[in-house]
């Protein structure tokens, strides 16, 4: 499970939250301990880049947040990232910088590293998207399983029992899902890959590579 490392995933460099990663080995096991870190961090944020903006909500004054916008604590806006119309961000939340959410977006115990795009009516929720990765209008993280059973982290024959019930996707940097697709629970997607509009993805998809179906994943040229 090399591939699933956060340091094979993500550059640390592109967000505000990496203390969030310190001492653990894979993304998922920030998932409980977002909330926390987010009130942490937010009490010491400097006043003259970042306002308060209710309980637990942080916004940078660079930021542009639609007054149609739902913030809802603990939060962190980070600076020049924008909000659009009716975004509902339903708590433990962090936007990265440039990074955007879109109209009718929902967001829900995230982190979300800098110059992200989720642009156009897409929920995320118990996930963690890599810089500048981007998921296309109407494609979704699936964070809890149909039998609500644990979430176990799949590949090939390796396996990792996270523990967790709610477990999204973690797209690592520079992933580019296309639209309408389903990511389900335990989805780890690899540095540099494509997702074909459309697609159903379960599992480990590996770094640099193409997903055109379950059966069909192929190295880019």
């Amino acid at each position: 499970m090399e591939q699933c490392k956060i340091e094979n995933l993500y550059d640390l460099n592109e967000t505000i939250a990496a203390k969030l990663f310190e001492g653990v080995t894979y993304p998922w096991e920030v998932l409980a301990k977002i909330s926390d870190f987010i009130v942490e961090l937010g009490n010491t944020l400097d006043p003259e880049k970042f306002e308060k903006r209710g309980e637990n909500v942080w916004v940078a004054k660079s930021a542009k947040v639609a007054p149609t916008a739902f913030l809802n604590g603990p939060v962190i806006i980070d600076e020049d990232a924008e909000v659009r119309h009716c975004a509902f961000v339903r708590g433990n939340a962090i936007v990265g910088k440039g990074s955007v959410v879109g109209n009718s977006t929902e967001l829900k115990n995230v982190v979300i590293f800098n110059s992200v795009q989720v642009p156009h009516y897409n929920y995320v929720g118990d996930s963690i998207l890599g810089y500048k990765s981007h998921m296309g209008a109407g494609s979704i993280t699936s964070n809890v399983k149909s039998d609500k059973t644990l979430v176990v982290v799949k590949d090939g024959k390796e396996e990792i029992a996270t523990g967790l019930k709610k477990f999204g996707a973690m797209l690592g940097d520079h992933v580019e899902v296309g639209c309408n697709s389903v990511l389900n629970p335990g989805t780890v997607i690899g540095r540099n890959t494509n997702v074909y509009p459309l697609s159903m993805v379960r599992g480990v998809v590996p770094a640099d590579s193409i997903y055109k179906n379950r059966n069909e994943v192929v190295t880019k040229a």
